[in-house]
């Protein structure tokens, strides 16, 4: 499988790598929180089309890795704007033939997806709910599209617009039974995908934050940087995170070359990429030393998202469940 970048794809990177380089500096992350919204980019992201590109290449849009790779911008700026999951949404949209596409895409309606199931009638830590207008939840044996009037916002250390959403009688079936089931199962990889790239983004710049302080910062005559203790720590940490982006793109890939592995190099991608950017921004945390601790520097920024992007799912470790289930089953209910 070649996973080299064609000069299209290099362009849409520095398309997106400039565009969140204009409108989304540490300054513009903090301004966003707590609820961690920023309208602006938002109508920017929208404008330039990055949720219409979700609907799929038949239809006009980009392929997954295309996604993938928007996704890891998204990260390295610790964007407060609700990217990857309208991006899910919009494919679940279009995938129900739901008439409610043509305003998610446009930006009329923020349609926004629930990675959790819901259960007695609430979905829970719903990503963008807080501030979308619509979500796309299972429900038992349906998917629906629930108004999130509702909503109750959660507070939460991430600075992301989580909320759970009561679903009421105004809520509308997209699709139900089995169909719903794998509509709802390819959706959550496609969500594990791109999340798993957007925290490559986050270590990868955890890594380069760590490494410009490392060759400032002097103790005993010398830049801590040539320490070992130091350099070898993130040695580790950008290898590492050379590994989960090459395994995001094999997932992101996968969904349409290898669809009988997609559910669990989805999985796997994620798992790899929290664990990579779990660890990048601890260490570069340290590595600031008191500084790192303190709110008015950024590399608490990452930490902060580093683990709470990755827990709107799921505990990650418990994400490697959907490895065994796609390899040998789901366990069978007792």
């Amino acid at each position: 499988m070649d996973l080299s970048l064609s000069g299209e794809q290099r362009q849409l990177v520095e398309a997106f790598m400039t565009l969140y380089g204009r409108m989304c500096g540490p300054e513009r992350v903090r301004a966003a929180e707590p609820l961690g919204f920023d309208a602006e980019l938002w109508r920017a992201l929208v404008d330039t089309g990055a949720v219409e590109m979700a609907v799929g290449e038949a239809d006009g849009g980009a392929g997954d890795l295309e996604l993938a790779l928007i996704a890891e911008q998204h990260g390295r700026a610790v964007a407060p704007a609700p990217l990857i999951e309208t991006q899910v949404a919009a494919k679940v949209l279009a995938r129900c033939g739901s008439d409610l596409l043509p305003a998610a895409v446009s930006g009329e309606r923020m349609v926004t997806f629930a990675p959790r199931p819901a259960r007695t009638g609430c979905a829970t830590l719903v990503p963008a709910g807080a501030v979308a207008d619509v979500a796309i939840v299972l429900h038992d044996d349906r998917l629906l599209a629930v108004p999130a009037g509702g909503m109750r916002q959660v507070a939460n250390l991430g600075s992301m617009p989580l909320a759970d959403i009561p679903i009421g009688a105004d809520a509308t079936t997209l699709a139900a039974g089995e169909t719903a089931r794998t509509v709802h199962a390819d959706a959550v990889d496609r969500w594990l995908v791109l999340t798993a790239l957007a925290l490559v983004g986050i270590a990868a710049r955890a890594v380069e934050m760590g490494a410009d302080y490392a060759k400032q910062r002097e103790a005993f005559g010398a830049p801590i940087g040539t320490f070992q203790g130091v350099a070898h720590p993130l040695a580790d940490s950008a290898t590492a995170v050379d590994g989960a982006r090459l395994l995001g793109y094999r997932a992101a890939c996968a969904v349409t070359d290898e669809p009988d592995r997609a559910a669990e190099l989805a999985a796997m991608a994620f798992v790899f990429a929290y664990e990579t950017a779990r660890d990048a921004t601890l260490r570069s945390l340290h590595i600031h030393g008191g500084y790192g601790f303190g709110m008015e520097h950024d590399i608490q920024l990452y930490y902060r998202r580093a683990r709470g992007w990755a827990m709107v799912y799921a505990e990650p470790a418990a994400v490697l469940d959907r490895v065994a289930d796609a390899r040998y089953g789901p366990v069978p209910a007792r």
